[in-house]
This record gives C-alpha cells, structure tokens and sequence, in this order.
C-alpha cells in the first residue's frame, strides 16, 4: 500500500509540472503575439506620423498688387500672360494687375501703400524719386525706346535738322524728353525754331494734317498710322535710339519700405513676370489672349494687338540682346536717361543712380 501511494505520488507530482510547463509555454506564446501586435501598432503609428507632421495647412498666398501704366494692352502682356500659366501662383503669390489711366499716377499709388511694384517709365520714376517718394527700381524689361517722331515725306523731313520750321507734337506730361534732347542736339530752340505744341492720344491731328511731324510709340500709334491706310514707304520716321537720346522706358519699381521686409516676395513676383514676358515673346498669340481678356470691349481689336505684342517683343529683346539678362538695368543706359532729365529740368539735381535702382532683386530671381 505505502508503495502504491508513493508511485501515485509521483505521478501526481508529475503530471502537475507538466500542466505548468504547458502553462508557462503557452504564456510566452502569448505574450509573443501581444508584443508582435504592439510592434505592428508602432511601426503603423510611426509610418503615419512623417503624414501627420507635413499635413499642416498651406500657407496662404501672399498679395502682391501691381499697378500698371496704362490700361490692359499688349504692352504689359507678359504680367497677364504669367498670371494666366499661374506663374505667380507656383510663387505662392497673389497678384492683382491694376490698370492704369490718365489720372493714375504709378509713382504716387505705390508710394501712398495703394500697390506694392507698378510701372513707368524711367524719367517718371527719377521725378517721384526727387520728390522724396521712398520709391527705387527692380527691374528694366523694355531695354529700347519704342518713341519715334513719324512725319509724312510730303513734309520734307527727312532728318532731325528738318524739324525747323515746322510744327512737332508730343502728349506732354512727361513724355516730350526725349524730343527735347533731339532738339538741343540739333541746336533747334522749341520755343523759336519750331511750333512744339500738345498733342491728343489720338493720330487724328496727324492723319487730318493739323501737325507736319507726331509723336508715336513703335508699337502703338505708329501702328494706327499704318491701319488707317498710310503706307510705311510714304513716311519718314525719327528713332530716338538711332540719334542717341533714348530714355529708358517701362520698369519695374518697388515702395522702398515695404521692399525692405519683402525681398523675397519681390524676388518672386520678378522671377513670374520675367518667365510670362519670356512666354509672350515666344507666343504671342497666347500672350494677346490674356490681353483681349481683360481689355476694354471695343476699345481695340485682337489684330492691333498682335502687332502690338510684336513691336513690343522687338524693345523688350532687340537684336543682339541676350535674353537671359531681361530685368537688369544697364548702368551706361539708366546714367543717360538721368543725365537727360537732368539737362532738360525733368529732375533739378543729379540722381544718385545708385539710390534710384537696383539689380539685386534680378539676381536675387535668377538663383
């Protein structure tokens, strides 16, 4: 008996520690799927942070607004067309193109926090610049004068010298400069040699005869000249770029305060403008589509506006000229625009040049 009560003993003993090492084995099991779930928890939950920390919301566009010279036409159509490929958008910009007029002075909206960059032409800009308006240039896209004085051969003028004697038009308002130059380098007194007298925005004055030799922009109203049926060989034209008194005309300018903080919006907003003019002169159809977009209806015709685009192209990238330096300003070129506004009283002092522009916005684009 005692000997049959020890063997169910052990066996007891046994079959005890067997169920425990089962136990124990199926714990580890066990805590080997929780551990393995747990990792695969982690992994996924580190996978999707990289997702949650980049899901920030975007960032808003910053606005920049743009005031133009004049009303839309093909001679800003590089700003229309950049707008349109969303150039400026791809710059995380905002950018409002505000037409311009005749009771809109560029200088004096920039200046007074109505826009951040406008257009103008050069001498405009030294004038406000004189006036203490904290205003300072950023790029040059026209690198020629598009100003020509056209006269019909009938009139006998056939050069500069031929201008005495007879009566010579221009807008005024700051765009007779250039004529003035002309005429001083000829020695032709405006007040005694020649009738200089004012001008209309229209060619009606020349076309009826009422003056011998007008004021015209190559890509403008040269053109009208031309539509209303005088042809090109029964005219004489005078370049101002060809007698050496050419003033820098459409720039871009900036409010010297709000350029302080805002480098690398401008820098920007250049880098756009320049890719949309480069666009415009290659395509200038697409180009006058962003243009007839936005002009006035009946106030132009799809047509004049290709020829438009086309003159304008020859100014913005004239013969020779490499591409890849559109938006600097030419020193030799900026000192002759001040030195003329200087001789013929469109600023009283000599311009700092250094002051007045600078090309570092341009470089500032280019990287």
């Amino acid at each position: 008996m005692k000997n049959r009560k020890k063997g169910g003993l052990h066996a007891g003993l046994l079959l005890a520690a067997m169920i425990m090492l089962i136990s124990l084995l199926a714990g580890c099991g066990g805590n080997n799927n929780t551990n393995a779930t747990a990792a695969e928890a982690n992994a996924a939950e580190t996978t999707a942070s990289p997702e949650t920390a980049t899901a920030e919301p975007a960032a808003e566009p910053v606005t920049v607004r743009l005031q133009l010279k004049w009303v839309p036409q093909a001679q800003f159509a590089g700003y229309f067309l950049a707008q349109d490929k969303g150039y400026y958008a791809e710059e995380g910009l905002n950018v409002e193109i505000l037409p311009g007029g005749p009771d809109i002075v560029p200088e004096q909206q920039v200046a007074g926090g109505s826009a951040e960059i406008g257009v103008d032409w050069v001498a405009s800009l030294l004038t406000s610049q004189e006036q203490e308006m904290p205003l300072v240039q950023i790029a040059q896209i026209y690198q020629k004068s598009g100003l020509v004085l056209v006269s019909k051969k009938e009139a006998g003028i056939n050069g500069p010298a031929d201008l005495k004697g007879k009566k010579v038009g221009n807008w005024m308002g700051g765009n007779e400069f250039e004529l003035l130059a002309l005429f001083d380098k000829y020695q032709l007194d405006p007040n005694k040699d020649l009738n200089f007298t004012k001008q209309g925005f229209t060619m009606d004055q020349f076309l009826g005869g009422e003056i011998d030799a007008a004021s015209a922009m190559t890509y403008n109203e040269y053109q009208v000249v031309l539509e209303s049926g005088v042809k090109a060989e029964d005219l004489n034209v005078i370049d101002m770029n060809d007698e050496g008194v050419a003033m820098l005309e459409d720039n871009l300018f900036a409010n010297k305060e709000w350029l302080a903080d805002n480098k690398e919006t401008a820098a920007k907003f250049v880098r756009a403008s320049l890719k949309g003019w480069k666009d415009a002169i290659a395509d200038p159809e697409a180009a006058v589509d962003s243009v007839m977009k936005l002009a006035e209806e009946g106030s132009t015709s799809r047509e004049h506006q290709l020829t438009m685009m086309t003159e304008v192209a020859k100014l913005i990238q004239p013969e020779g000229f490499d591409i890849a330096k559109l938006g600097y300003t030419d020193a030799a070129a900026f000192q002759q625009t001040a030195d003329i506004a200087l001789k013929f009283g469109v600023i009283k002092e000599a311009s700092d040049v250094n002051e007045a522009y600078t090309n570092e916005i341009v470089e500032m684009a280019a990287e």
